[in-house]
């Protein structure tokens, strides 16, 4: 019987990824004349900028000045999401999760700061009974350390426990954290190989919290 839903956060709660790679497509073609590819910026989705800034210094002739490029980035992603709304029937499945008694947590790969600052500007922060940030663990997604925190925290069983997550990366960790996933990809993740979820949607809206349930 699942007890606890674990959520994500950028993609899933507020569709940060379609902000950073527009702002990381348009600073690298306008400082460095280069075309960010979605399927190479997708790579990174759900875990950190590593994977990218590699492919980047592979497939680039420039010098790449890292530490601007970030800052480039950060200022014209903040500028994007400034006026964003959380995504379509995130509200209304947290209010199920309370309602239905089940306890809620946050599996992030981001820190305990961005998390906290953008749940709290969307008037979401409460629902949320544990949050699990990349301060809390050595390894973030892929691996499951984010999610066996959770369970940890959540005092749950793996199979107690219910994962919504947008990226491959997240789903990766949460197979191997052993927890039933639910996929709702984003437009940057949508074309993703999801394979071995439990059930895939195009938002929260389309599936009312108790309906996952009992199909689960």
């Amino acid at each position: 019987m699942i007890k606890a839903v674990i959520f994500d956060f950028d993609g899933l709660i507020l569709d940060t990824e379609t902000a950073w790679f527009d702002s990381y497509r348009e600073v690298l073609h306008e400082d460095y004349q280069f075309d960010l590819k979605l399927n190479e910026f997708v790579k990174c989705v759900g875990s950190d900028d590593t994977v990218l800034f590699d492919y980047l210094k592979e497939n680039m002739t420039a010098t790449l000045d890292v530490d601007s490029i970030k800052e480039r980035v950060k200022n014209l992603h903040t500028a994007k999401i400034s006026k964003e709304k959380a995504r379509e029937g995130v509200e209304q499945c947290l209010v199920d999760a309370k309602e239905a008694g089940l306890q809620i947590a946050l599996a992030t790969s981001s820190k305990r700061e961005w998390a906290v600052t953008h749940l709290t500007n969307l008037n979401l922060f409460s629902y949320f009974d544990f949050l699990v940030t990349q301060d809390d663990v050595e390894h973030i997604k892929p691996a499951p350390d984010l999610f066996l925190k959770a369970i940890e925290v959540l005092g749950i069983q793996p199979e107690e426990g219910l994962v919504f997550e947008d990226s491959l990366n997240g789903l990766i960790a949460a197979k191997k954290a052993q927890l039933t996933t639910i996929v709702i990809p984003n437009p940057v993740t949508e074309a993703l190989p999801f394979e071995n979820y439990h059930l895939k949607l195009s938002s929260m809206a389309e599936m009312r919290l108790s309906d996952i349930l009992r199909t689960l």
